[in-house]
């Protein structure tokens, strides 16, 4: 009997992909691409067509000829049903053997019923990482698309299209959402790319006949469309918008007959520290931002959307004429935080959704989760969840459950818009009014309900004084400065240590000789840096390196600091001691808080002036002070001391 629960999909696939590739007929992973597509709905046909005797089988002792002869004659009968998706002189070009084996294969599954996306799957199998990724198109796990769905919750009888629909991952999750195939003609779907294109049609027109409604065509440029699909896709004509758009640092949409149809394709100019004014046409923007205008202009008012952006468009200074653009059209429903596997390991990307809503804003709220756990490891390994004991949790059918946070996002979601448990708020779920969002920063992190609680719970205790940094800046009790970049073409041509962010190891400077730069640079930016010991050296910009710390030694202050390294000095140790500054900076509490407050600006991640923000609980009793100050004294010491016992042992003279 075939399973309801497959194994990892796309394990499976890869198993068939390197069996073909290595064995069969067909060498290019292209062709062999389009041969599984083919093979794959023939599968897909007799689930759904042949109910009691099914044709994607294999019998003991049966030969390859005769599985091979009864795969082509479903694939016939799978063109004659769809003749306006599949060539009529299409065929399926693999050897019998290998027919056999891919059929041994996926036999004893249902595939229709799999929580994955059974052709998205066999396309990032079939079709290398370097030919999906190169122009930004990256497929969408199936989770993330049923979170959009149930959050947008298509109705019956409303016009829902993806602009860029790909393999249909969408389109397909809103059929199973409506169920009534009455409603088929209402979804549309467009993708520049043929291939992906075919695959979408052929999938839609088999689960329920709504692939006339599929194009392939630029959703940037309606200029350029047939008659009748412009007669099909208006602008302000559907309900709900569903996508993921091509998105990169790389990608660019420079033609100018596209570029002035977008506000959002102009230049935006401060007027003064709010607003922002239109002016020139920009010579090239990213397509993610053009999408979320396109997407805009689809929806009719009050219509829903969401959209899979990067994070760099959600806390990037730079980028707040789009939020400007944004909330003049509409309002936003949500923000979702995706982890960083969540595209892994096509692209190391962090994503969110935004979800939006086309009308006019005045005060209201904002849901918004941090998904930590997405179902699947950074290689696309499934991940499942386990007891304490290390057991498999099984569902109500036996079936191991995701390690997803996704399935409770969603149930808040809706506890949100029922208005009930309001106030059990955390990051699976939260609410903020719309006026409470600062600076427009719309990451989740940054507004973590889970991190006030703690710092509160702590303040409750009456142990400790909460203050931000900005306060003991404001107080002169510390000072924040920024280092220097002096330029690759000075390492190695001296002895005066450059430390960079990879040089900040546990509390202290571990120094790369194939770094350091001459005396001359360093007297260059000596008074400018003013390097003292018992200066911290914090991790200001870097992926993974943010907030780590390093204290300057006596054996430390001849250095120069990178410019993604701040200086932070205590004034006057009696009143704020640089000891209990490193200790806090070190404490789950505080590394927390940082990570929230890292934003992707640019193409890096950076804490930037955020770090004042950082709330430090200081302890009030003197005498634990005192046992913090005295212990990290005793560590300090003891590295310093190891430093030199290893310059002694490095310089002694060899015997001649």
């Amino acid at each position: 009997m075939p399973s309801l629960f497959p194994p990892n999909l796309p394990e499976v696939f890869k198993q068939i992909y390197y069996y073909l590739y290595s064995n069969s007929n067909i060498p290019r992973a292209e062709r062999l691409g389009a041969e599984m597509v083919r093979i794959l709905f023939c599968k897909i046909y007799d689930e759904i067509y042949s109910r009691n005797n099914k044709e994607f089988i294999t019998y003991p002792q049966e030969s390859e000829r005769n599985v091979s002869n009864r795969i082509k004659i479903l694939f016939d009968k799978v063109k004659k049903t769809y003749a306006n998706v599949f060539d009529t002189n299409e065929t399926i070009f693999l050897d019998n053997k290998s027919v056999k084996y891919v059929v041994e294969k996926l036999k004893n599954y249902y595939l229709t019923k799999t929580e994955r996306d059974v052709v998205s799957e066999s396309f990032q199998a079939f079709w290398g990482r370097g030919l999906r990724g190169e122009k930004g198109q990256f497929f969408t796990p199936r989770n993330v698309v049923k979170m959009c769905v149930e959050i947008l919750n298509p109705k019956p009888g409303e016009r829902v299209i993806d602009p860029a629909c790909g393999s249909g991952g969408f389109l397909v999750e809103v059929l199973s959402h409506l169920k009534e195939k009455s409603d088929f003609c209402n979804i549309f779907g467009i993708d520049k790319e043929i291939d992906l294109v075919k695959i979408c049609k052929a999938y839609m027109a088999i689960i329920g006949d709504g692939h006339t409604n599929i194009f392939c065509e630029d959703s940037l440029n309606p200029s350029i469309w047939s008659e009748e699909m412009k007669e099909k896709i208006k602008d302000g004509s559907f309900d709900v918008v569903l996508t993921n758009p091509p998105f990169g640092a790389k990608i660019y949409i420079e033609d100018k007959s596209i570029l002035k149809n977008f506000k959002l394709g102009h230049n935006w100019v401060k007027k003064d520290s709010k607003v922002w004014a239109i002016t020139n046409l920009i010579s090239r923007q990213v397509p993610q931002i053009l999408f979320i205008e396109r997407c805009l202009q689809l929806l009719k008012h009050g219509g829903r959307m969401a959209i899979v952006l990067p994070d760099g468009i959600f806390g990037n200074p730079r980028d707040k004429y789009i939020w400007q653009f944004i909330l003049k059209n509409a309002k936003i429903m949500a923000i979702v935080s995706l982890p960083p596997e969540t595209f892994l390991p096509s692209t190391h990307t962090k994503t969110s959704v935004l979800f939006l809503k086309k009308k006019n804003n005045n005060s209201y709220k904002i849901f918004m989760a941090i998904a930590n756990k997405i179902g699947h490891d950074k290689n696309g390994k499934l991940l499942f969840k386990m007891d304490k004991s290390g057991n498999y949790l099984l569902g109500n059918e036996g079936e191991r459950i995701l390690d997803d946070d996704l399935p409770s996002i969603i149930i808040n979601n809706k506890k949100f818009i029922k208005k009930e448990n309001n106030k059990e708020q955390n990051h699976l779920g939260f609410f903020l009014k719309s006026s409470e969002i600062k600076n427009n920063i719309f990451i989740p992190s940054y507004y973590n309900p889970e991190t006030k609680q703690i710092l509160k719970s702590l303040e409750k205790t009456g142990k400790y004084e909460l203050v931000s940094i900005q306060k003991l800046i404001d107080q002169q009790l510390i000072s924040i400065k920024r280092g220097n970049e002096v330029g690759s073409k000075y390492y190695g041509k001296g002895n005066i240590p450059f430390v960079r962010t990879t040089d900040i190891v546990n509390w202290e400077i571990k120094i790369d000789p194939i770094k350091n730069i001459p005396e001359e640079i360093y007297e260059k930016y000596k008074n400018i840096q003013d390097i003292q010991e018992n200066d911290i050296l914090f991790v200001s910009d870097g992926t993974f390196l943010i907030g780590r710390t390093a204290i300057v030694t006596k054996l430390d202050k001849k250095i120069v600091i990178q410019s993604h390294i701040k200086r932070i000095r205590c004034q006057n140790k009696n009143k704020f001691h640089p000891y209990l500054l490193l200790y806090l900076f070190n404490t789950e509490i505080i590394q927390r808080q940082i990570r929230e407050k890292t934003f992707v600006q640019a193409t890096i991640s950076t804490i930037g002036e955020r770090l004042n923000e950082i709330i430090l609980p200081v302890p009030k009793d003197k005498i634990f002070i005192k046992k913090i100050i005295d212990n990290i004294s005793e560590i300090i010491e003891m590295k310093v001391q190891s430093k030199q016992k290893i310059g002694k042992v490095i310089n002694f003279k060899m015997e001649k």
